[in-house]
């Protein structure tokens, strides 16, 4: 597929220290830029990475018409660059599309965008093992129009930024029992805009009390766990890998998908079901809550120190003990930069 591709002639590459990057405030010299209209995608172009003209009517503004992935890039120890299963991005981004009534992009417009802005900006990947290229496809309506409905024209983007560690110390989490994520029904399956806008107010009452980060409980009860913070939450019980099942509250998180299937490529017991408050109460003081992690693209591995609930905060082991998730940690790192087999073929090389 032939892109028209507009190369930058003022690199900022220069001016990143890859020894000191901060998350998603850096930007690499290029994007991806798509245009949907009368019913089908344009032409896609590669431009420097730039600001965009909008219309103050721009439907996505007014009613939310607005989805993202989050996905990386990695440099092997070869030198090779290579995305982690992009393709299993790609389709989530069409079930989020589906979803806010949005058009579903086509594997190959989607791929060849994105492996030819990788190759052109492969130097922005990081070399050291555990940091990386995050990538975020994104979509919006485009419609300057004001009226509820489904916009007629609509814009995909892709821009880049240098990664290290999201969570540069385990976090502390509390279990949320007023406010909520998603409920059944909604739309908490796909990675819309407002679902991350909606969960900023009671995030930032659990800073004000010296947490990283809630646990998000079902919209009905608040007696089962879904996910934590912004992540997919796991559990190690008596010797048990245990998260909640997949539904349409709870996002089909691609790091959680395959932390299972390593799990299960290592005869660990795997649970996916509902998982009540007070099974993990139960389970911490009987102790056999012996791990607690929360898994993401940007996060990969974020381990929970503690959880607390009603007030009382539950201990979990210190990190350096915790067999399972420091071993999948681990294993995920090499796979992504080549120093393991990618025996299910989860890494694509970019050229």
């Amino acid at each position: 597929m032939t892109i028209h591709t507009q190369v930058t002639t003022a690199s900022r590459l220069a001016d990143l220290d890859m020894e000191n990057i901060q998350f998603g405030k850096i930007f690499a010299d290029h994007m991806v830029s798509i245009d949907y209209a009368d019913g089908e995608w344009q032409a896609p172009q590669i431009l420097p990475y730039g600001p965009i003209e909008l219309s103050p009517a721009t439907a996505a503004l007014h009613y939310g018409q607005a989805l993202f992935e989050g996905m990386k890039a990695y440099k092997t120890v070869k030198g090779e660059v290579v995305l982690f299963r992009p393709q299993a991005n790609w389709a989530r981004m069409n079930e989020s599309a589906k979803r806010l009534c949005m058009p579903e992009i086509p594997e190959e417009l989607f791929m060849e965008s994105l492996k030819q802005l990788i190759a052109l900006d492969a130097n922005w990947v990081p070399n050291k093992v555990g940091n990386s290229l995050y990538i975020r496809p994104f979509m919006f309506a485009s419609d300057a129009l004001v009226g509820v409905r489904p916009s007629e024209t609509y814009k995909f983007m892709i821009f880049c930024s240098p990664a290290s560690q999201y969570y540069a110390e385990p976090v502390r989490v509390k279990i949320e029992e007023k406010y909520t994520r998603s409920v059944e029904g909604g739309a908490g399956y796909a990675k819309a805009a407002g679902n991350y806008g909606a969960s900023l107010y009671p995030t930032m009452l659990a800073h004000e009390k010296g947490f990283h980060q809630v646990i998000w409980t079902d919209g009905k009860e608040h007696n089962f766990i879904e996910e934590s913070g912004t992540m997919n939450v796991m559990f190690v019980i008596d010797g048990k890998l245990v998260t909640p099942a997949l539904s349409s509250s709870i996002l089909a998180g691609i790091t959680r998908d395959s932390v299972l299937q390593l799990a299960r490529d290592w005869g660990m017991p795997v649970e996916e079901r509902r998982i009540s408050v007070q099974e993990i109460v139960d389970a911490h003081a009987a102790g056999k809550l012996e791990d607690a992690f929360g898994t993401g693209t940007a996060a990969t591995i974020a381990p929970i120190k503690s959880i607390t609930f009603k007030e009382h905060e539950m201990e979990l082991p210190a990190v350096a003990d915790r067999t399972f998730s420091n071993k999948v940690s681990a294993e995920l790192d090499k796979i992504r930069h080549g120093q393991a087999e990618d025996v299910h073929g989860w890494m694509v090389p970019v050229q």
